[in-house]
């Protein structure tokens, strides 16, 4: 359970409706265009990893568990991982809501890090440059 108090919050206006938004967030191929290789899946319980390429002490693994799952409204799992004397254990949830536009609003936290984390500055600005339309 995540133990620290700072998170990243990030909005996303997409021009996508909340169905095909949470096929982006849902679908390991789909997901891994924008995030990292995976192999998720939305049901609660599911444990899955992502996967990428070391960095310094981090072995590009991240551990996760699906911990929230409405389709088309909210979607939540744990992730943890890190380089070994950084660790993290956060929440990362989604939540989708349907636009004027018809496109979607979706809301990014990701919960749980240490103030002097150093995983928590690099996500910070990772988030919020993040494509999440799959581009």
């Amino acid at each position: 359970m995540p133990r620290g108090t700072e998170s990243i919050e990030v909005d996303y206006a997409l021009a996508h409706p909340p169905q095909e938004v949470w096929r982006l967030l849902t679908e390991p191929n789909l997901l891994a265009m924008w995030l990292m290789p995976n192999n998720i899946a939305p049901v609660v319980g599911h444990k899955f990893n992502f996967r990428t390429n070391p960095m310094g002490d981090w072995d590009g693994i991240v551990d996760c568990e699906v911990v929230e799952c409405e389709p088309y409204t909210r979607f939540a799992y744990s992730w943890k991982g890190g380089a070994r004397n950084n660790r993290i254990d956060t929440i990362c949830a989604w939540t989708l809501t349907p636009a004027e536009s018809g496109g979607t609003l979706l809301h990014l936290s990701h919960a749980g890090f240490e103030p002097t984390c150093i995983a928590y500055q690099l996500m910070s600005q990772g988030w919020r440059n993040m494509n999440a339309e799959g581009k």
